[in-house]
């Protein structure tokens, strides 16, 4: 109801702003935008267990149009396409269970569905001094709730948003979001429905989470601030208020120690709201009352745009740290790409990361390279109540590169290689690794921007 109503705002205004221009080209401006993309992704499981791989290409397409008033509109259009190489809807025969990254590639909801396309932006903005505001369906990324573009269709959200830009780059972000698209589904859910689209684990009982289609929440509220303290500290404080779910308030202190040395903390605290999403125990999603998580991280750069960075995070085991996968990833301190800490308590991760530049004029191409090196530290598999998805600790190893090529402007592929291996003691059962640990995935990303 509230997009028609956005719908409809727009056209009217359109019209009248269109209208009054006494020369239409003048002091206005439109911009076509947009981004082809093609993915293979292959993941080899170990031993007998059975691998996967897809290819999957599309993009979008946009148009903004300003007036020099300060109002602009824009909308854009989200697709990909199953090429079918295999056909991903085959269980593994030990497991029964099948493809849990490639399937992100085209629609969740059917994955055999060749075209999936999704009108994903529409919105009408207003700009003025250092003032904005947004309605309608757009991209928003923030430290939790975010596109966590890592796949062909983004998360995308419908509602308000307003940022204020002060002195020193503080920011102040304000919204409220009645409607989301998570990744790889090809329509809106109000907020409730969005909750458990993706794989759901067990809940603190340890029988299969039966929360998805049975939360009730009409709308997220959330505030994000970003503030210069002095001239070393910064300060960044968010909160999402999920309606009758959940509650998360995040700090995050950043301190410039030298030219060199940077010092960063994080704390998240999360508070069940009312029954957690349901009245009914089993149905709920946000069960504990409360949960933790701490992180610390220093960085060092190096000369040039190099850094060495080692994190920490901590969640404790007072409850699982939750957050809907849907939503976005989770930008903790520990995070490494093809996996997350979300369902998880009595965790630790102690991360190591070297990002650098590394220049290769003989064939005219830069490489901008992230490595990473993790343990994560997991409580008893077997504990459902602090390990949701039955994850045994493991060691996690990255390497992203992103390819930079001169005279191809606005192409840059992506190479994600990924390993996983299990450790600790876990159950000799191939559930625990399959899709999860002892495992490969690969990337390979053709990205063309204009």
């Amino acid at each position: 109801m509230m997009l028609k109503k956005v719908l409809v705002f727009c056209l009217v205004l359109t019209s009248v702003l269109t209208w009054s221009q006494e020369t239409p080209k003048k002091g206005s401006a439109g911009d076509l935008s947009g981004q082809w993309r093609t993915f293979y992704m292959a993941t080899l499981n170990k031993g007998e267990l059975k691998d996967f791989n897809a290819l999957g290409t599309g993009g979008f397409i946009k148009y903004e149009h300003r007036w020099h008033s300060g109002f602009y509109l824009g909308g854009a259009l989200y697709t990909t396409v199953n090429t079918g190489i295999q056909d991903l809807t085959d269980p593994d025969a030990i497991t029964g269970r099948a493809s849990r990254y490639e399937e992100g590639l085209f629609n969740l909801e059917d994955i055999e569905e060749v075209w999936t396309g999704l009108l994903g932006e529409l919105y009408l903005g207003y700009q003025w001094n250092t003032h904005e505001i947004k309605v309608g369906r757009m991209k928003l990324k923030t430290s939790f709730l975010n596109p966590q573009d890592g796949r062909m269709i983004p998360t995308l959200v419908q509602g308000a948003w307003y940022t204020y830009r002060g002195k020193k780059g503080a920011t102040y972000q304000l919204g409220v979001l009645d409607r989301i698209a998570p990744r790889s589904t090809s329509k809106f859910f109000n907020i409730g429905e969005s909750i458990g689209l993706y794989p759901v684990g067990r809940d603190i009982a340890g029988q299969p989470s039966q929360y998805g289609e049975n939360v009730r929440s009409d709308f997220i509220g959330i505030a994000d601030i970003a503030i210069p303290v002095s001239e070393r500290l910064w300060l960044q404080v968010s909160d999402y208020y999920v309606d009758n779910v959940f509650n998360s308030f995040y700090v995050k202190p950043r301190y410039q120690i030298s030219e060199r040395w940077t010092a960063e903390a994080e704390w998240l605290h999360q508070n069940r709201l009312n029954n957690g999403g349901n009245g009914i125990d089993s149905l709920s999603y946000f069960r504990d009352k409360f949960a933790d998580v701490f992180g610390a991280r220093v960085i060092y750069n190096l000369k040039g745009s190099s850094s060495v960075s080692l994190a920490y995070n901590r969640i404790t085991r007072a409850g699982r740290f939750l957050f809907p996968r849907e939503w976005g990833r989770e930008f903790l301190f520990s995070f490494q790409k093809r996996e997350r800490s979300e369902g998880t308590a009595g965790n630790h991760a102690l991360v190591a990361y070297y990002n650098t530049r590394v220049e290769i004029p003989s064939i005219g191409t830069s490489i901008q390279s992230f490595w990473s090196v993790g343990q994560h530290w997991k409580d008893d598999p077997f504990d459902l109540a602090l390990n949701k998805y039955a994850f045994p600790s493991y060691a996690h190893f990255n390497a992203d590169l992103f390819f930079n090529i001169k005279g191809l402007k606005g192409f840059r592929p992506e190479l994600l290689v990924t390993y996983k291996v299990a450790n600790g003691d876990y159950p000799d059962n191939p559930n625990y690794i399959f899709n999860k640990a002892d495992m490969w995935n690969f990337n390979l990303v053709l990205n063309y921007s204009f």
